[in-house]
C-alpha cells in the first residue's frame, strides 16, 4: 500500500497546490478539487480513472492511444522526468473517444463536459506519477490495480 499511498500523496500535492494544509483524505481532495462535485465517500473519479487505464492496455494502451491520436509529445511528457504537457478536454476525448467519457460523465453524474475537464487535469498528473523513473514497468501497471482494489475496498463497494 505505501506504493499507492506515496501516489496517491504526489498526485493530490501536486493537483491542489497550496491545499495541503488540511487533514483532508486525499480521495476527496482530488475528487473535490477536479470536479467539484458533491460526491461523498472517497474518489469515483480516481478510481474511474485507474479502471481506465486498466481497461484500455494499461499504461502503453493509453499512451499508445494518445500517441495514435497525434499527442505524442504530450503522452510522453507525462512518463518523461520533466515537466507534464497539458491536454484539452477535446484532445482527451479524442484520443479515448466520445463513449468512453461519456462512460466517465454517466457513472460520475456529470456533464460529459466536465468528466472531460476533470480527466484532462488527472490523467496527466496519474500516468506521471504512475512513471516515476520516466518509463512505464511492471510495477507501473501492478500499481494500478493495487489502486483499484484499495479503492474500491474504501468506497465500500
Amino acid at each position: 500500500m505505501g506504493l499507492l499511498d506515496g501516489i496517491l500523496g504526489n498526485v493530490v500535492g501536486s493537483m491542489l497546490s497550496g491545499n495541503q494544509g488540511g487533514q483532508q483524505n486525499p480521495l476527496e481532495s482530488i475528487l473535490g478539487g477536479l470536479a467539484g462535485s458533491q460526491v461523498s465517500g472517497g474518489n469515483p473519479l480516481l478510481q474511474i480513472a485507474l479502471a481506465l487505464l486498466q481497461q484500455n492496455g494499461g499504461l502503453e494502451g493509453v499512451l499508445g492511444k494518445f500517441r495514435e491520436s497525434g499527442m505524442a509529445a504530450q503522452a510522453d511528457s507525462w512518463v518523461s522526468t520533466g515537466p507534464n504537457k497539458g491536454i484539452s478536454p477535446n484532445e482527451l476525448q479524442e484520443a479515448l473517444g466520445s463513449s468512453t467519457i461519456g462512460q466517465v460523465a454517466s457513472q460520475l453524474g456529470v456533464s460529459q463536459e466536465q468528466a472531460g475537464s476533470s480527466l484532462s487535469q488527472l490523467l496527466p498528473e496519474l500516468i506521471n506519477h504512475l512513471t516515476p523513473q520516466g518509463g512505464v514497468t511492471s510495477e507501473s501497471n501492478d500499481a494500478i490495480g493495487e489502486g483499484l482494489d484499495a479503492l474500491t475496498r474504501s468506497l465500500g463497494r
